[in-house]
């Protein structure tokens, strides 16, 4: 289980996702199914969660940038295309998947 907290900005919305790889799965090169359970005090992301709730981690991952199903769920709901949870959520699957390893990331934008 991989769990990522998407601090969101200047909007105050956290993010929390919990990525969750089934065990029992054979480990195959072509799918990686990783359930998710997100949370947030953001309403678009309310919204996200009700629809994101599993991906293949390959298709997520390897894939062209901006195709999959994390992106395509965030398009219909999310206003805001610099929101940094879309990325979050992706780099969470991609650890729960054993694509990465567990690593902090984080913007800093200064005026």
């Amino acid at each position: 289980m991989a769990i990522g907290i998407i601090h969101c900005g200047v909007c105050g919305f956290t993010i929390n996702v919990e990525a969750m790889s089934d065990s029992s799965q054979l480990n195959s090169r072509r799918s990686k199914m990783i359930k998710l359970e997100i949370t947030s005090d953001c309403p678009n992301y309310q919204k996200i969660a009700k629809e994101l709730t599993e991906v293949d981690a390959y298709k997520e991952i390897l894939n062209k940038l901006h195709t999959g199903k994390v992106y395509e769920t965030f398009a219909r709901y999310s206003p805001h295309p610099s929101c940094p949870g879309v990325s979050g959520i992706l780099k969470t699957v991609e650890v729960a998947a054993g694509l990465a390893l567990p690593q902090n990331a984080s913007i800093n934008v200064i005026k």
